[in-house]
């Protein structure tokens, strides 16, 4: 940074709120008018700060508001150690180790601003501020009038009389930050919106930052994370649960969330400057998406499934997609039950005649669940965690599924799926969407069900017959059914659900609600959005669907540069021997495979030429590199 200088301000900059307001609040807890002075002494600070009043104004007035003692500085000291900006407390080996070249020029008060900014490697000599001035009871009466900062233009005399010779930067939220550009005394002012957004000031900069890493990594500067993480677009889709979302806020990154799903088209105008896409079962990321798609890194699926992304173009593009696999299961299970025993006692019919006067006690077709047979078709998450819940309750359970999987509990496996169909009093289908899997269950299957059986689908729409089904209800041969999808449903919960399964008094429809509970969109939103930044700030890849499974160590006092690359002989050789030309020191090295791509991590030191990344990039059967620190 030879030749080149920093101001910054303090309040609402380097911390992230207003110093005298704080003071206040400390000062005038025991006021009986407490609330109704700080509020004051709040309004006056954001009249001063967007140049509404003059400084000295502003200042004289909160002071005399705030009734404020030594012992409460003190106090106020303790409550803005919590209160740094982020994007400076991560950085402070920056500031540190350019101290020369940094600068605090604030309109607040020395006797707090110093106590804060030199923990922070900032000199004593570099701080220029007001000061207070006291009475015999160190009560504050004033400030130190003759002090340039108490002045209004005063923080343009400061820095004039820095007689700094080179490059200046100013970086503040208020509008006597700009002036010091405005006189020329800096060459370029950087509004800083980390922690409050003023619109006068932002339209006057010449440069909008929201952190302090934006400001170091257009410079080029020694920094505490690789890309600032505001620069990385999030598009969520679907209505996500909001605590998903406040994770993905809390990150830093920019989040835009849309309610409903959005068709290819709009999806491909969208999605052309998003590194990150959240999406739930009813968007559809096909080839032409993913093409459009110049900066994606990642999608999350906000549920079970993945059959709605292209997952080997995915991976041929290097996105790396995850899911939830395990954090909706209860809910659908529970579901399962419930309509089991709904069906078996003709609740939903007799709630229908109820609803319209008619009195029908009868037992006719009512049966209990306990000693019935249950086939499961799919023994995955949902239908194994049903299968344990079903026998408790003292059901049969058969199931049926196309891998080898070991039963739970008395569960018995059958060899074929016409084996199970023959065999059971209700069938639950719980198999995946993969294309394979379309009408699984058609006009033969319906036929190999016993008669008046209970047919429950709470797993993809496109595995049923519709027209089949539909036959089978009217024929009689199902006593009563539940269908939660379907095979094609409403884009949003304003376009008409049309379905030849309306109309059955016998049959249960929900609106693709299995997993739709608090708990189960709490577990989905935290559980992805958990997976995603673990993977977007360190690489980690564990539990994505479709790229090689590494669960990475944190990264401490090292660059961690990422290779993804497609699977064939001497990537590896290539990865070292680039590093090894630029003496680049190795601190740990991961790699895993599958099929059809190669996922190497390197952490070397902080010491290299950043030519390496370059090298990296332009080895033959890259398909995405990166640098993370």
């Amino acid at each position: 940074m030879n030749n080149k200088y920093l101001i910054v301000d303090f309040d609402s900059t380097f911390i992230q709120v207003e110093a005298l307001d704080e003071l206040a609040v400390i000062a005038l807890a025991d006021h009986p008018e407490s609330e109704s002075i700080v509020e004051k002494i709040k309004t006056i600070t954001a009249q001063g700060m967007e140049g509404k009043i003059s400084l000295s104004e502003s200042l004289a007035s909160r002071i005399k508001l705030l009734s404020a003692n030594k012992n409460h500085i003190a106090q106020l000291v303790e409550v803005l150690k919590t209160k740094v900006s982020p994007s400076f407390k991560r950085n402070i080996a920056f500031l540190n180790q350019f101290s020369d070249n940094v600068y605090i020029v604030s309109s607040g008060f020395k006797e707090y601003i110093e106590p804060i900014v030199t923990l922070f490697g900032i000199k004593a000599s570099h701080i220029f501020a007001n000061s207070f001035t006291f009475d015999a009871n160190g009560n504050i009466n004033g400030l130190d009038a003759a002090n340039p900062l108490a002045q209004d233009q005063g923080k343009v005399r400061v820095v004039r009389n820095l007689g700094l010779k080179g490059t200046i930067w100013a970086v503040g939220d208020g509008i006597t930050d700009y002036e010091i550009r405005e006189a020329g005394v800096a060459n370029a002012f950087y509004a800083f919106t980390e922690n409050v957004a003023r619109t006068k000031v932002v339209e006057k900069a010449d440069v909008v930052i929201k952190n302090f890493d934006e400001f170091l990594y257009m410079h080029d500067f020694p920094r505490a994370i690789s890309y600032p993480r505001n620069r990385i677009k999030i598009l969520l889709l679907e209505n996500l649960h909001p605590n998903g979302i406040k994770m993905l806020q809390h990150e830093g990154y920019t989040v835009e969330t849309l309610k409903g799903s959005l068709s290819e088209h709009e999806l491909c105008e969208k999605i052309k400057d998003v590194s990150i896409l959240g999406i739930r079962s009813k968007t559809n990321v096909t080839k032409k998406v993913l093409d459009a798609a110049e900066r994606l890194i990642s999608i999350g699926c906000f549920c079970i499934g993945t059959n709605q992304v292209d997952l080997a173009y995915a991976t041929e593009k290097g996105v790396c997609v995850f899911n939830a696999p395990y954090s909706n299961t209860r809910s659908v299970v529970e579901m399962v039950i419930g309509e089991i025993i709904m069906l078996m006692r003709k609740i939903v019919s007799k709630n229908t005649m109820l609803h319209q006067g008619k009195w029908d006690k009868s037992a006719d077709n009512c049966f209990e669940i306990r000693g019935k047979k249950l086939g499961i078709v799919g023994y995955g998450n949902i239908g194994s965690q049903l299968s344990v819940l079903a026998e408790s309750m003292g059901m049969q359970v058969y199931y049926y599924d196309v891998m080898e999987k070991l039963q739970l509990g008395n569960a018995r496996k059958c060899d074929t799926l016409d084996e199970l169909l023959s065999s059971v009093d209700i069938v639950s289908l719980h198999v995946d969407g993969r294309k394979s899997n379309s009408k699984i269950i058609a006009e033969h299957e319906f036929k190999m069900m016993k008669d008046k059986v209970i047919f429950i689908n709470l797993s993809r729409g496109h595995v049923v017959d519709i027209d089949a089904m539909v036959g089978a209800l009217k024929s009689g041969k199902i006593l009563g059914a539940a269908v939660d999808v379907f095979p094609q449903e409403p884009k949003n919960n304003q376009e008409e659900f049309v379905s030849q399964l309306r109309g059955f008094d016998n049959v249960i429809l929900s609106p693709h609600i299995g997993g739709s509970t608090e708990e189960a969109q709490l577990n989905i939103g935290e559980f992805v959005a958990r997976r995603i930044t673990n993977y977007v700030n360190a690489g980690d890849t564990t539990q994505s669907v479709n790229m090689p499974n590494i669960q990475l160590p944190e990264l401490r006092k090292a660059h961690r540069l990422i290779h993804l690359h497609n699977n064939v002989p001497g990537i590896m050789a290539q990865i070292n021997q680039v590093l090894a030309s630029h003496k680049a020191n190795v601190l740990g090295q991961y790699l895993k495979t599958n099929e059809t791509v190669g996922y190497v991590i390197s952490d070397i030191d902080v010491e290299y030429d950043k030519e390496v990344i370059n090298e990296l990039k332009k080895i033959d059967g890259t398909i995405k590199s990166r640098v993370l620190y």
